[in-house]
């Protein structure tokens, strides 16, 4: 079996993607700390707990990507002719899956709370020696703006990085920081809610949240299904074709020998795979070997479908 050679990005990508992983690792110690300081200090609210839950859930995202980044460096073997690119596509669905599942359970807490009508109350401490009790909701507030700045710097920072590297899991994460952000933002609205007296203010701010949480979940998820369907290549951030089909056509297109050219292109994780369908000139008989070479290929099982005869100079073994 012939394996494909191993692929390593180029040296200004790699060291893009050696800044990533280092901005997934900070995450990770980010999102702990946040987790820690949010479970301290949530008291009885919908919001705070649900803000809480998707800080942990925001985990999965930087952890995937990390465990695909050590996957793809394997070199390819026979299991694995094609190599294991494509693990950063498992990645990504397994971050949007989670998003998705997420949004759902925090959209039926949140509507849940609000049928059965809870009144969450946020009770006072006191500190030290001093007269007048504390308010738990400020520490609650305090909490939600230490869990609302990292994710708005660290989604920001990531942005950049995956669009150059195309990177859709990178892609996914800095699309939860934001819901992280906003999440926190929502729960500040509810604690304050409950303060002025409005008991469905802190539901209501959980149900907004977990919306907003639940289309990105199902964007992400409808993504990762069509490009691990072979989608042709397209742009992370629009959707929209990169149009290397067009650009090989037209650069083999001008070669003497050439007569037409159409290439047939999928993503594979960073990479992007597929057939060129050359048509030759006349006096070339590649052609029609190559046609008989498929059909004679194809004879030996049911399952072998679509094959490709590509003529090179030499086979590396």
């Amino acid at each position: 079996m012939r394996v494909r050679q191993g692929y390593r990005l180029p040296p200004e990508k790699e060291r893009l993607l050696r800044k990533a992983i280092r901005l997934e690792w900070i995450s990770i110690f980010f999102v702990l700390s946040i987790v820690l300081a949010m479970y301290l200090s949530m008291g009885a609210s919908q919001a705070m707990k649900m803000a809480m839950l998707e800080d942990l859930l925001a985990l999965i995202p930087p952890v995937v990507f990390l465990l695909a980044m050590r996957v793809r460096h394997l070199p390819p073997d026979e299991q694995h002719p094609y190599g294991h690119s494509r693990a950063i596509l498992l990645a990504f669905l397994a971050a949007a899956a989670a998003i998705l599942m997420f949004g759902l359970f925090m959209l039926t807490s949140s509507l849940g709370s609000l049928l059965r009508q809870e009144h969450p109350s946020i009770g006072h401490f006191q500190l030290f020696d001093w007269q007048y009790p504390i308010w738990g909701g400020w520490v609650m507030i305090a909490a939600l703006l230490y869990s609302l700045t990292p994710p708005l710097i660290l989604g920001r920072l990531k942005l950049p990085l995956a669009r150059a590297l195309h990177e859709r899991t990178l892609y996914a994460d800095a699309n939860m920081n934001k819901a992280d952000w906003i999440t926190s933002a929502a729960a500040i609205v509810g604690v304050l809610g409950i303060g002025m007296g409005f008991w469905w203010a802190d539901s209501v701010a959980a149900a907004i949240i977990s919306l907003d949480v639940l289309k990105d979940g199902v964007m992400q998820l409808r993504t990762a299904m069509r490009t691990l369907m072979d989608q042709r290549p397209t742009d992370i951030f629009s959707g929209e074709p990169l149009g290397l089909e067009q650009a090989i056509a037209e650069s083999l297109r001008s070669e003497p020998d050439i007569l037409d050219v159409e290439a047939r292109l999928r993503e594979e994780g960073h990479l992007v795979g597929g057939e060129i369908f050359v048509v030759f000139a006349p006096e070339q008989q590649v052609a029609h070997r190559a046609q008989q070479l498929v059909a004679q290929a194809a004879a030996l099982d049911w399952r072998l479908y679509d094959l490709i005869v590509m003529p090179v100079e030499k086979i590396q073994r």
